[in-house]
């Protein structure tokens, strides 16, 4: 169990918090048409002359702050806003409001298969996200062996990624954006492929890294990994934030709401349906 306790900073000159998100807005128009085809798009515009649209607002005013050193989970259902965030937060999305500060060096876990290019082997692929990191050539050389030993990909390391199952792109991404201690680090659902053995690792990573100072913000579905391993977790829905606070609390107020929704969602028996009859 994660679950480190952020320290207090030293001196006032230093910031006690990694990551500071104020009213944040993200909007976005998406192009209303029932075309399936790039030819019944384009047949589409030659008669409208425009597509119509509408608004997306997939952020809307959320507010978070994030202690150096803690380990802080987001939850919510597919659609609520996380993965947005997350993409705020890597500097891969420019918010259309609202401010987002942060303190340290950021590595971003954002899912199988990013920074990676799949025509090129995984010997090249470890350089390249390596670069896309900020890391040098020189450092990447380094810690190459490190690299795929962690990932455990054998004689893979030359052929080519498209080749790869999803379990070893994930392998791959996770041991080369871990292969250093990063200040804050920013984890998307990463840990949902891989073996048992390799998730273990993976959390042993975590740990040694939460116990050196690194902050670490997880996104998942797995409401258990986020009760067990965060101290803090924020609830979005709708791309708003329903709540924050310790795991336990926020991820059991989760659950009796998803409860709700299969309960409501549920057909009626047909015993029940006699009795309206």
């Amino acid at each position: 169990m994660l679950k480190q306790q952020a320290s207090e900073p030293l001196s006032t000159d230093v910031s006690p918090w990694a990551i500071v998100v104020e009213d944040l807005h993200l909007y976005y128009r998406r192009p209303r048409h029932d075309a399936t085809s790039i030819k019944e798009l384009v047949l589409s515009l030659l008669r409208h002359r425009r597509l119509s649209s509408y608004e997306v607002q997939a952020l809307r005013g959320v507010s978070l702050s994030i202690r150096k050193g803690e380990v802080y989970g987001i939850i919510g259902r597919n659609g609520a806003g996380k993965s947005t965030l997350f993409k705020v937060l890597s500097r891969l999305l420019r918010p259309t409001r609202g401010r987002v500060r942060i303190w340290g060096r950021v590595v971003p876990l954002l899912g199988i298969g990013a920074g990676f290019h799949p025509e090129l082997t995984g010997r090249e692929n470890i350089y390249l996200y390596s670069a896309l990191l900020g890391r040098s050539k020189k450092r990447t050389d380094e810690l190459f062996d490190e690299i795929v030993d962690f990932a455990e990909i054998g004689d893979f390391i030359d052929a080519p990624l498209r080749t790869y199952s999803s379990g070893m792109v994930a392998r791959l991404g996770f041991a080369v954006a871990m292969a250093e201690r990063p200040d804050i680090l920013l984890v998307d659902e990463v840990l949902a492929v891989g073996d048992v053995n390799f998730k273990m690792k993976c959390q042993r990573r975590f740990e040694q890294f939460a116990r050196e100072g690194s902050t670490i913000v997880i996104i998942s579905h797995a409401l258990n990994v986020i009760r067990d391993m965060c101290n803090r977790v924020t609830w979005l829905h709708e791309g708003r934030v329903m709540t924050t606070g310790p795991a336990e609390d926020v991820v059991r107020e989760f659950w009796r709401f998803m409860q709700g929704i299969r309960e409501s969602a549920r057909p009626l028996r047909v015993e029940s349906l006699k009795h309206v009859a």
